[in-house]
């Protein structure tokens, strides 16, 4: 495998500090952040160039230098650590978890707020979103199946499984448990079941579910969604629909029951907050601490990847190996440049900075 940056000290601290690259006094002063999907890999399949461009990344360039880079993607359902293992594999070379930037990684910030109080995590397989917010630092989340395992006859469309109620054992009992936040770490598996189990809490008395409230003036339960994408892109020639889609739905329902509007706040592209965690990364790469000229981001979808990093001042970069795949420009969204593939993107990037 090829290896990525190394550290030359223990590895301590918080996630994002746990890589550094050698202390010289000519490191690179710009940084790269690289969308996954539609970028790296395409569903299971790998983009043939990525390889090439990330070995680009990791020295194999005429300078000789190694160019930090992180993973910036609107994917999660599994922790850094998980993720990196899987890019390592598919890739065939080490991806650290600290060069990970998840969908979700910045909802660390809601530990503070909600780590002792029960919290409904919504979306990904099985219990994999529940085990992240765990791992976060959140000591009480609750999952639609737990929910759904107290009362069945919440979503009688579908049977419990004895594989989705393993936590029965532990016997919630949701008439006496409020609720004091949703969070949606990814897409929900089940849309109808979860769309249904978060209306129950919108609309009961102080997250009580089974109870309803009358007056809808107020919104008692805080909603925070992880990703904003309305559509993503796999093996199918026509992109899927995302969370983005699955929130459309929510307001749309919250809409029509109570007559007001849903308030939410989102994390992942192309909020600024994602960009700020990202840029304590590529930050944390360069001896001590050093601040970044310039980040290079690359994506292929326009509406999160490319206005994300023009709002946020990054040198956008858009491919045609994902969601976007048209001749010339975004029109909405237009990117500093159009490239056919992230190869092409690297190499017009080093170029920029003088590392032909």
């Amino acid at each position: 495998m090829f290896k990525p940056f190394q550290t030359s000290r223990a590895i301590t601290g918080p996630l994002y500090l746990q890589i550094r690259l050698h202390s010289t006094t000519n490191q690179p002063k710009f940084g790269f952040a690289l969308d996954i999907d539609g970028v790296l890999i395409k569903g299971n399949r790998v983009i043939p160039q990525a390889q090439r461009a990330l070995r680009l990344l990791n020295g194999e360039n005429a300078s000789g230098k190694k160019i930090p880079f992180v993973l910036l993607t609107n994917g999660g359902g599994v922790t850094e650590e998980k993720k990196a293992a899987q890019m390592s594999r598919k890739l065939d070379m080490d991806i650290l978890p600290s060069q990970i930037v998840l969908s979700h990684s910045p909802m660390r910030s809601l530990v503070k707020k909600y780590k002792d109080t029960p919290v409904l995590v919504v979306g990904g397989r099985e219990r994999s979103c529940k085990d992240v917010a765990e791992q976060y630092g959140f000591q009480r989340p609750i999952q639609p199946d737990d929910i759904h395992h107290w009362e069945k006859s919440v979503w009688p469309f579908r049977r419990v499984t004895d594989d989705e109620a393993y936590e029965a054992q532990k016997r919630y009992d949701f008439s006496r448990e409020p609720i004091e936040a949703i969070m949606m770490f990814h897409d929900s598996r089940d849309w109808g079941r979860d769309l249904q189990i978060m209306m129950d809490v919108l609309r009961s008395k102080n997250g009580m579910i089974g109870t309803q409230k009358t007056d809808y003036s107020v919104q008692d339960t805080p909603v925070y969604f992880s990703n904003p994408d309305f559509l993503w892109s796999n093996e199918f020639p026509v992109p899927r629909y995302g969370q983005g889609a699955f929130k459309t739905a929510l307001e749309a329902i919250y809409k029509r029951h109570t007559g007001k509007e849903l308030k939410s706040t989102s994390f992942g592209k192309p909020h600024r907050a994602t960009y700020e965690y990202a840029e304590k990364i590529l930050t944390s790469l360069l001896p001590n601490n050093t601040p970044l000229q310039r980040v290079f981001a690359v994506g292929d979808n326009p509406a999160a990847d490319i206005a994300g990093a023009n709002a946020y001042g990054w040198t956008s970069i858009l491919v045609r190996t994902g969601v976007f795949d048209g001749k010339g420009n975004s029109s909405e969204f237009p990117a500093k440049l159009v490239c056919d593939d992230i190869e092409e993107a690297v190499h017009w990037a080093l170029n920029e900075e003088g590392l032909k």
